[in-house]
């Protein structure tokens, strides 16, 4: 089978169109931020439902009959003609190039050669206007495969000598080694087998050095046809198992089913026919699922003549007749000639010699019109001028590469003489300056280390005063608030200005500015052992799902409000953290989800787990937060702080205390909210793993 592409040549296409490359970059970044659950063609399909324009939509397409082309065919022609159509639509060049080349690839391993031909005939003009030589030489290369295909030798020789000087013009070693392979593949139907070894061991030593691995799949299956065709089963054997052992390593699913066909016929012509039936079944199997005609109509003629053998001449009659009426529809003329040599065969052993001379002179006449004199002179006076345009190309790299050497010895040399002369003034100079120099940096290095220590103490008085200023303002007002209130209730209690009726209003009004005050005085004492370098982490084992519903029965019989809060942590969901920070993160995450939901809300916590690490995310339907806030909620000096749904006060302590708690256990906190559709606060911590003991 003929190199068209591989994994490694879609390395060389670098040079493609950098508005192409850019979409498909896109289109891949999309698909990559799917679930890794996700199947590539779900991501693709998702991708293509979401692409925003027709660029994005016709390479994603692409890529979508790529991944089908193996496995749902139907879709795969589908989404490369719906590229197609979209290409031709909008006119754009590099897409229509794309679009065709898919187009070809897919009628390809279908056996429709005439169909590829014409789609590589019309994506030719295009590789050429983009002056890309890569797509040139790939262009040619997917032509000569289909002249091959349909047994026009002389035309497939032209397009891989084509191919083969631009990727020698341009120093690609890859698509040098694809055009050496494929020429090889001319003179071995030709019969020339020695010669057809020659260029493809070639080929795999090219493909060797520049690793392309999913070379030396088809190098093999070569290799394993030509010692096949030469009678040198064992070789043959040998070959033809290497490269379906480095297909299925590699994924190469066009390659399978012709490695299975050659060993079927290998085993056919060793007389195994029970082992060879079994391998056309498979053959027809794996063909059947690209609907490839031309393998189709090859493993039927296969076991046709494998019926012949065992002498079962009605069977082995319609099996050739399948065979050639599917190769003369697809105009297969390489196996038309095979149909009709089987047939003359079948009909000499059935002793009808008339019939028999009948279908040896239509295939005679079939194989000269394909390997005429004429094409057969041509193609090897090609052959000689392509031998010496590479002997000149070798000697024209050769002397370019000594010219290059030559020049360098003596830049090398140059330099040298400057560098003596530079290094012994350097030395002269360097001495005169390198005591004073050396006390200099001493004196600099002092500086700058009396400069640092001097900002580092000014950060930290700083901070200091930072914490001072917010510690008084906060113990000025918020703490005398609620004590005012208790004042003044008790003053009226005295008087007994205070009904019956209005104590438990009162009372409740009481509550809640203590417990606002309780929670005030200890985030502020745990921020200022925090700002003072106090708190030590302690990581333990923390029952996540536990210590959530110990927070909402504290807060819920507070009676604050009448609040929904919902536990979804599954049982069992364990992080590995300071239990007292997480607790207070947790505290106060929930306080002000209550904060700021009105009566009738609910408050969601729940849990996502990513590897080694846990997402703990707090959901309110609450009145949310404007951008301009959510910028500011996190820092130190902002303070930001603005009264509840029910009119409760706060001082933005708790999310800046809940930020240095999630960063003290290596984890971080933000937020996604919009006004008035609620919020959600995430952190992440370390998940806890069980000790694996031996």
């Amino acid at each position: 089978m003929n190199k068209v592409t591989s994994k490694s040549e879609m390395i060389t296409c670098r040079k493609a169109f950098a508005f192409s490359i850019a979409l498909l970059f896109l289109s891949l970044g999309i698909i990559k931020a799917q679930n890794n659950s996700t199947s590539p063609a779900d991501s693709l399909n998702k991708a293509l439902a979401n692409a925003k324009n027709d660029s994005t939509r016709i390479i994603l397409l692409i890529e979508l009959s790529k991944e089908y082309q193996f496995e749902d065919f139907a879709t795969a022609k589908l989404r490369a003609e719906e590229a197609t159509s979209l290409a031709e639509q909008l006119n754009l060049s590099w897409a229509k190039e794309k679009a065709y080349k898919q187009q070809s690839y897919l009628a390809s391993i279908r056996g429709d050669f005439l169909t590829a031909l014409k789609f590589d005939k019309a994506r030719l003009p295009l590789a050429m206007a983009s002056q890309d030589s890569v797509l040139i030489a790939n262009a040619y290369n997917y032509l000569g495969n289909e002249y091959v295909s349909l047994g026009e030798y002389d035309e497939a020789y032209y397009y891989f000598t084509q191919s083969f000087r631009i990727s020698r013009a341009i120093n690609d070693s890859l698509q040098t080694a694809i055009a050496i392979h494929n020429v090889g593949t001319v003179f071995k139907e030709m019969g020339q087998y020695d010669i057809a070894l020659d260029h493809i061991k070639l080929a795999q030593t090219i493909s060797e050095r520049v690793g392309d691995l999913d070379g030396l799949a088809y190098t093999y299956l070569e290799i394993g046809d030509i010692y096949l065709r030469s009678n040198k089963y064992k070789e043959a054997e040998e070959a033809l198992m290497k490269s379906l052992e480095v297909t299925r390593q590699r994924d190469i699913d066009i390659l399978e089913p012709e490695i299975v066909s050659r060993i079927a016929r290998l085993y056919f012509r060793k007389g195994d026919y029970d082992i060879a039936n079994s391998y056309y079944d498979t053959v027809e199997f794996l063909h059947s699922k690209t609907q490839n005609e031309y393998g189709l109509a090859e493993s039927i003629l296969g076991k046709g003549r494998v019926n012949l053998r065992q002498k079962n001449f009605n069977d082995a009659l319609n099996l050739i007749l399948e065979a050639l009426n599917i190769a003369k529809r697809i105009n297969a003329r390489t196996l038309e000639i095979e149909c009709y040599r089987a047939l003359s065969t079948l009909y000499e052993e059935r002793a009808d010699y008339k019939s028999a001379l009948t279908y040896t002179k239509q295939a005679k006449v079939l194989q000269d019109s394909l390997f005429s004199q004429d094409m057969v002179q041509k193609i090897f006076q090609d052959q000689l001028r392509l031998q010496t345009e590479s002997k000149d190309l070798q000697i024209a790299a050769l002397n370019e590469n000594q010219a290059k050497q030559a020049s360098e010895l003596n830049r090398q040399s140059f330099l040298k003489n400057i560098l003596v002369v530079v290094v012994a003034l350097s030395v002269i100079l360097l001495f005169t300056v390198y005591r004073s120099g050396q006390r200099r940096i001493r004196i600099n290095k002092l500086l700058i280390e009396h400069q640092n220590e001097i900002k580092k103490r000014s950060l930290e008085l700083e901070q200091l005063n930072q914490v001072k200023d917010k510690f008084f303002s906060v113990i000025s007002h918020d703490l005398r608030s609620p004590i005012n209130a208790l004042s003044g209730i008790l003053d009226l209690m005295a008087k007994k200005q205070i009904s019956p009726d209005e104590l438990p209003k009162l009372t409740q009004e009481l509550q809640l500015q203590f417990n606002h005050t309780k929670n005030l005085i200890n985030n502020l004492l745990d921020w200022t052992l925090l700002q003072m370098d106090k708190l030590r982490i302690q990581s333990v084992k923390v029952d996540l799902r536990a210590m959530v519903d110990d927070n909402f029965e504290l807060l819920s019989s507070l009676h604050l409000k009448d609040i929904k809060l919902t536990n979804e942590i599954q049982p069992g969901t364990y992080a590995y953290a300071d239990l007292n920070m997480i607790n207070l993160i947790f505290r106060n995450l929930i306080l002000n989800g209550i904060k700021f939901t009105d009566h009738g809300g609910e408050i969601k916590i729940g849990v996502e787990t990513n590897n080694d690490q846990l997402t703990v995310w707090v959901k309110d339907n609450g009145v949310g937060i404007s951008e301009e806030v959510q910028k500011i909620l996190f820092e130190k000096t902002s303070g930001y702080s603005t009264r509840g749904t029910a009119n409760e006060k706060g001082t933005g302590l708790g999310l800046i205390l809940c930020k240095e708690f999630v960063e003290r256990n290596g984890g971080r906190i933000w937020l996604e909210s919009e006004p008035g559709k609620g919020s959600v606060f995430y952190f992440t911590v370390s998940k806890f793993n069980e000790p694996a003991f031996a």
